[in-house]
């Protein structure tokens, strides 16, 4: 078995098509993952676009507040409206923002 390849410090492992970057395992790109053992943000995904890779972090861990997309009340729909009302701008940034990721995951 061949040792992981490295490219500009992001480990390629081919075992399981794995991808470590700053030390931690991510299963491709654009796929966002729980970090629980992160102490303010409650996902992570290593965003890519073009040739551009960035680590982002979003969502705030332990937050209750996201309101559940089935037989979700009036008042959830609004709270959800309102987030992506607030954040329209940076969720229309695309795949390289925290916004978008934590509208895409959470909300």
């Amino acid at each position: 078995m061949k040792p992981p390849a490295s490219v500009g410090g992001i480990f390629f492992s081919e075992v399981n098509m794995a991808i470590t970057y700053r030390g931690e395992r991510f299963s491709g790109y654009n796929k966002p993952k729980r970090t629980s053992g992160h102490k303010t943000k409650s996902h992570a995904v290593l965003a890519k676009e073009g040739d551009k890779i960035k680590l982002i972090r979003f969502g705030q861990q332990g937050a209750k507040t996201k309101p559940p997309k089935k037989n979700e009340t009036e008042a959830d729909k609004a709270k959800r409206k309102s987030f992506k009302a607030r954040h329209a701008k940076n969720i229309a940034k695309g795949k390289m923002s925290g916004a978008y990721w934590a509208d895409k995951v959470k909300w």
